[in-house]
Formats: structure tokens, C-alpha cells, sequence
């Protein structure tokens, strides 16, 4: 099954990055997902469900740890091709 996450970390700041919003930003980079793509007010990142899960539960850990107030993600089902599960 492959997952597609979208996320975003708060609390926002216009003129630089927040820590949580780089933490939550790396993790996801590093994670060996596909399709990722990174923004100023979104996040976007495709991958197998356990790398796509594992993923999730790290930044949530790591952005909150790191001092965001709120973790807005939304996961979706967008395929179920054999052999992706661990991918």
C-alpha cells in the first residue's frame, strides 16, 4: 500500500524557519520517501505505508519535542501495488 502525508507544524513564523518546522522538515527528508516536496506552509511526502508511518510518528515526536504547538498532517491511501509494503 503506498501512503501520500501532508503536514504542517506550527506555530508559524514569516521571517525564519521555526526548529520544529526544520526538525519535522528533516525527518521527512531523510525518511527514503518519494515525492517529497517541502514548503514554506506545507509539507508533501509519498512512500510505502511503513516507511510513510514510521515516518509520521517520528516527526510528530521530533517536532513537538523540538516546540511545535500544533502537527496538522493528513494521511491518504493513493495505491496498493504489490510488493510496496516496506518500501
Amino acid at each position: 500500500m503506498r501512503l501520500r502525508v501532508e503536514f504542517t507544524t506550527e506555530p508559524f513564523d514569516l521571517e525564519e524557519a521555526p526548529p520544529h518546522a526544520l526538525v519535522a522538515r528533516e525527518v521527512i527528508e531523510t525518511a527514503e520517501l518519494d515525492a517529497v516536496d517541502v514548503g514554506p506552509f506545507g509539507n508533501t511526502a509519498e512512500g510505502g505505508a511503513d516507511r510513510v508511518l514510521g515516518a509520521v510518528d517520528a516527526l510528530l515526536r521530533k517536532a513537538l519535542q523540538a516546540g511545535a504547538t500544533r502537527v496538522s498532517l493528513q494521511v491518504n491511501v493513493i495505491g496498493d501495488e504489490a510488493g510496496e509494503g516496506d518500501r
